[in-house]
């Protein structure tokens, strides 16, 4: 007769590690009890690192190698649940917990995963379309003359007329900040989010809830994305303006989302931000090399019987003024 096998959960596991815990469970000659653990842990990865270097010099010839990896890694998790009961926390707890943040910050594997979106997922499907962000937009940037300005000056157009106030730099060198509006139509094309392309460009604020209004479109929620922006850009400056950079500090996107805690846009993954930030880059050197250009926003893109993408999609291309038929450059495809 054979015993059913029953799964070992991290709780239980935890709890028989704790049965054969001979540390010192209180202050002993003024050592905290939190520390024996913590130098197992350093210790037993220590040895982990060294069996495989002997792994890389012997090859084949360390049989032993994939047994003595199963034991250093199990010495390594009775630390860890060792630790985790002495700062009194679960290991259930602490790997949901990492799942949550790890799950935030980068995609899922599969690209379709990655990218899909439901149409009911935008923070404005349930208004009127007149206060909803548009799904597919396109936008010009281009220099004007002002004479009374010291410095370049673009304008932005959208559907035939100005939006907006002429934009400088307010640097004392050309910096290319004029064209940051890149950035906010990203948020708006990637993330289905950005209180200025809201209010200052598309006027499209959700008046119709005055709260939602006040708290998601208003002056508050326009000063958050400003300055995450304005951080962003600084940021990007030191770092070649993001060229060939392929994912973000963390602690820069956590800053987004410590920005954003109470407002809608906190429901997006930071790794969506993360598209957003450098799509809005990819765009920016573009049209700061053009000296302006056309940008094209296309969301909810059909899906093929045939096709594997997802059904919903965002493209954002730049399209030089000068050569209005010619595509210069694509950027990638958001979510």
């Amino acid at each position: 007769m054979t015993t059913e096998h029953i799964p070992l959960t991290l709780s239980e596991y935890q709890r028989r590690a704790k049965e054969t815990d001979h540390l010192p469970d209180t202050v002993v000659d003024g050592i905290d009890v939190r520390l024996p653990p913590l130098l197992g842990l350093s210790g037993e990865i220590g040895t982990l690192i060294a069996g495989y270097k002997k792994f890389l010099r012997d090859g084949a010839a360390y049989e032993l190698f994939r047994a003595n990896i199963k034991e250093e890694l199990g010495d390594i998790l009775w630390y860890l649940a060792n630790a985790a009961e002495k700062f009194g926390l679960s290991l259930e707890e602490i790997a949901e917990y990492n799942l949550k943040k790890t799950s935030d910050r980068w995609p899922p594997v599969s690209v379709g995963e990655r990218l899909k979106r439901n149409p009911t997922d935008y923070f404005d499907a349930h208004y009127d379309p007149s206060e909803q962000l548009p799904r597919t937009f396109e936008i010009t940037i281009r220099p004007v003359e002002d004479p009374a300005r010291p410095e370049p000056i673009v304008e932005v157009i959208w559907q035939g007329r100005r939006v907006g106030s002429k934009l400088g730099d307010n640097t004392y060198e050309d910096s290319g900040y004029r064209f940051h509006d890149a950035f906010h139509l990203a948020n708006a094309a990637v993330l289905g989010w950005s209180p200025v392309a809201r209010g200052v460009i598309f006027k499209c604020k959700r008046k119709s809830n005055p709260t939602v209004d006040a708290v998601e479109d208003g002056g508050r929620a326009i000063i958050n994305e400003e300055a995450f922006v304005a951080l962003m850009f600084a940021y990007a400056r030191q770092h070649n303006y993001l060229a060939d950079v392929k994912s973000l500090d963390f602690s820069l996107l956590k800053v987004f989302r410590t920005y954003t805690a109470d407002l809608e846009v906190s429901a997006r993954y930071l790794w969506e931000v993360e598209e957003a930030v450098l799509q809005g880059f990819s765009v920016w050197r573009k049209l700061r090399q053009n000296k302006g250009g056309v940008l094209l926003a296309i969301s909810e893109i059909p899906q093929s019987r045939s096709s594997k993408f997802p059904t919903l999609g965002v493209l954002l291309i730049l399209v030089p003024v000068s050569f209005r038929s010619v595509f210069a450059g694509l950027c990638l495809v958001g979510a």
